[in-house]
């Protein structure tokens, strides 16, 4: 049996990634703007997290004109959407072992008889 962090994708498991993904699932799409203002992020930063997730099939971009301006709407891909829920269950085996570790820590540390 492996330990739960074998099963977090690189793809994904990056804190600006993680959150394009996640941001991308909780909505049909966000724009690029509204994605760049939300997390933070330069525009070439965004623009290389959405390579990675698009290369690996977690994101689809569709670029439009609107009002002759290009706009980038970014939607969470099918695979993306179960891999994000695969990247939580991993994390959340992950916090349970903690928990526990720290619970027992913890109870080992009252254990102790007090020292004068």
């Amino acid at each position: 049996m492996s330990h739960p962090t074998s099963r977090l994708d690189p793809a994904i498991h990056q804190p600006a990634r993680l959150g394009i993904l996640t941001a991308a699932c909780e909505s049909a799409q966000i724009d690029f703007v509204a994605l760049r203002d939300l997390l933070g992020l330069t525009d070439g930063n965004l623009s290389r997290h959405l390579s990675t997730l698009q290369s690996a099939g977690y994101i689809k971009l569709e670029k439009v004109f609107e009002n002759r301006k290009p706009r980038t709407w970014i939607t969470a891909t099918s695979s993306g959407r179960r891999a994000l829920g695969a990247e939580i269950e991993a994390l959340r085996e992950i916090v349970a072992g903690a928990d526990t570790a720290t619970t027992k820590a913890e109870r080992q540390l009252r254990a102790r008889p007090a020292i004068p």
